[in-house]
């Protein structure tokens, strides 16, 4: 089986688009699963939320997206974790650079990875906050796009205008896009308006929404400074709990869907 490769993107920042990743990436690690995190944002976040300091790699996605190293010498198992990094850095900005002025530069990221989707299940790909080439990339390579949503209210305007996107991507450069999901991210049930939007979402989206909720939960917010993933930081907690239960429903509508291609 191939991997499945979804891409984790919002065009607005501060959503949890790394957490979701990093988390993921553990969870479906916790099954036994081959699992590659794809860090795709020059920030480096998901680099970091794995143990890694950007700053003292040698090699990364900058290098692969170029063509100047192999994706096998680039990728890196962050010690204590269960699966594989291929890590970012600041040179990720330069690359982008570098890429606009190349024939084909939406399918950097596509070419460079095609040798791994027989090695890994399920492959996460963690985008910057902005619709640039590195973004293009990703979704260009990606199965599907994961789309963190925090509960507040900019949050269905950013939302339609990302769908939108999406769209001409499909029409474009990727003509089997899916979205594999709309994840409602720091969630607080005392709040009314987190609660109005979440009703929101559902009332639009229907089942693209996950029923799982990912909390505002103070242990997902110290993790990262500790680099390790919620699940391993304190699996116990509700943050941990959910993103657990987020691997689970994302495999069952994976199977639902696989079993319904097989019918058809």
């Amino acid at each position: 089986m191939a991997a499945r490769t979804i891409a984790v993107a919002n065009q607005k920042g501060g959503v949890g688009k790394t957490t979701t990743c990093v988390n993921l990436a553990a969870a479906f690690a916790s099954m036994n699963y081959p699992v590659l995190l794809i860090d795709m944002d020059p920030q480096g976040n998901a680099t970091t939320g794995c143990g890694i300091d950007p700053r003292r790699l040698h090699m990364s996605t900058c290098e692969v997206l170029l063509g100047e190293r192999s994706v096998d010498e680039t990728l890196l198992r962050p010690e204590g974790l269960d699966f594989d990094l291929l890590p970012s850095s600041g040179d990720l900005t330069a690359a982008e650079v570098v890429l606009l002025q190349q024939d084909e530069r939406e399918f950097a990221l596509k070419r460079a990875i095609e040798v791994l989707l027989a090695r890994y299940a399920w492959i996460f790909i963690d985008c910057p906050p902005s619709l640039n080439m590195l973004t293009l990339n990703a979704l260009g390579a990606a199965d599907s796009v994961l789309i963190p949503v925090q509960c507040e209210y900019y949050a269905l305007e950013g939302l339609t205008g990302l769908l939108n996107t999406v769209e001409q991507i499909r029409a474009s450069i990727n003509t089997t896009l899916e979205i594999e999901g709309l994840l409602r991210t720091m969630y607080d049930g005392r709040n009314n308006l987190a609660t109005a939007v979440s009703d929101q979402l559902t009332d639009n989206f229907g089942d693209l929404v996950y029923r799982t909720l990912v909390p505002r939960n103070i242990r997902v917010a110290e993790a990262p400074s500790y680099g390790l993933p919620v699940l391993l930081y304190d699996p116990q907690s509700k943050g941990a709990l959910a993103h657990l239960a987020l691997a689970g429903e994302i495999l069952r509508r994976y199977e639902k869907r696989h079993i319904a291609q097989k019918l058809a």
